[in-house]
């Protein structure tokens, strides 16, 4: 009997694992990018059929968990004694654009534990590299063992991306919004106070606004909702997108990629053009936007890349163009002003790609479970 109930268990694990390395795999949205869309505790199945299952690359790991063991802090849930390189199974489509993907975390490479910075390159940019190493412990991950995000594909491989006031062009077409996107709009009032139980039916919450002065205020919310909004009369007199101020879009430069402020002084709200690498097309490379594609070049593609004397060298060779070895992709989250994504981090490269966000199997908030969520497809 203990045989028989041992050899269950085994064929339980190895056929869960199955699936959810090759079919799909359940996946919990922690952080509010993704609002209206997806809501923090949504439980969602993804889809890894739909662009081909990707082989493990580090298989050897403890079945079911991520990266860490449980209740432990730092205790690694694989062994990179085996290593393979990055391999697809066909799938049923290709990543289009508004696909709602998930994926590795690009920047996920290195990790500073002890810090809710999930980004280690931003702790190096603000603190840095000796500050940071003094302060944190550091670990790397491989690729398939990085943390998982959640963003809306806005650009495939060869699109070039602009955003120009907080509203995205793909290849010089306006890209349609979100019907659950939100965005930060500027409320002005009579001075009367807009009635609180008005903005809740409208999915507006009172702590998603701050004050701007002369009876102003700023709500995150969605298009749907500004126009809501802005029938309030008569205590509502206008409705407006908010555009960050000179001195926060002076910061923007900073924390926005490429991180290269001499030469791109993008924000959050107005950024690019910028091209979208596409395996097999060769870019001209120069000082003025060796930044962009840097990592592509040196980390996602694992070349030696240097300047020396006013020249690019590339595995120990001059150079003054490249040419892609895998498609990238640019992922942004719904909730435009509160979502860490590719305006900070870059491009996302193919085989950190996971799966398609598919189906909310189940979603509770404070209220209790959103009956009216389960079984939504997500779109």
């Amino acid at each position: 009997m203990a045989r028989e109930w041992l050899d269950a268990g085994i064929f339980a694990i190895v056929a869960a694992t199955l699936i959810r390395t090759f079919i799909f795999e359940a996946y919990t949205i922690p952080t509010p990018s993704m609002e209206k869309t997806l809501l923090v505790n949504d439980f969602l199945f993804v889809s890894k059929i739909s662009y081909g299952p990707r082989i493990p690359m580090t298989p050897l790991a403890v079945p079911f968990v991520h990266h860490t063991m449980p209740f432990t802090k730092s205790t690694k849930a694989y062994s990179e004694a085996i290593k393979w390189k990055y391999r697809r199974l066909p799938g049923f489509s290709d990543i289009k654009r508004y696909d709602v993907v998930v994926f590795n975390f690009p920047e996920g490479d290195s990790v500073a534990l002890g810090t809710d910075e999930p980004s280690y390159y931003n702790l190096v940019r603000h603190m840095g590299w000796e500050a940071t190493h003094n302060s944190y412990k550091i670990i790397t991950r491989p690729v398939d063992k990085r943390e998982n995000y959640i963003k809306r594909c806005m650009a495939q491989a060869g699109d070039t991306i602009k955003i120009i006031n907080g509203a995205v062009y793909v290849n010089g077409q306006a890209a349609p919004v979100p019907p659950g996107s939100q965005h930060k709009y500027i409320v002005e009032t009579t001075g009367d106070p807009i009635n609180p139980s008005r903005l809740e039916e409208l999915g507006v919450s009172s702590v998603e606004s701050f004050v701007m002065g002369n009876n102003r205020y700023v709500y995150n919310m969605t298009p749907e909702a500004a126009a809501a909004v802005a029938e309030l009369k008569p205590v509502v007199k206008s409705v407006s997108v908010y555009v960050d101020s000179e001195a926060s879009a002076m910061f923007d430069s900073v924390a926005v990629f490429p991180h290269d402020t001499a030469h791109f002084k993008w924000t959050e709200e107005n950024f690019g053009p910028l091209y979208i690498p596409k395996k097999g097309v060769t870019v001209k490379l120069d000082d003025s936007n060796i930044a962009l594609y840097e990592r592509v070049i040196r980390v996602y593609e694992g070349n030696t890349l240097e300047r020396k004397d006013g020249k690019i060298i590339i595995n120990g060779q001059p150079a003054d163009s490249y040419t892609f070895k895998m498609n990238y992709y640019w992922m942004m989250g719904d909730n435009r002003n509160n979502s860490l994504d590719s305006r900070f981090w870059g491009f996302v490269p193919e085989d950190h790609i996971v799966g398609k966000a598919w189906l909310i199997w189940m979603s509770y908030g404070e209220g209790g479970i959103r009956w009216s969520r389960i079984f939504k497809s997500i779109k």
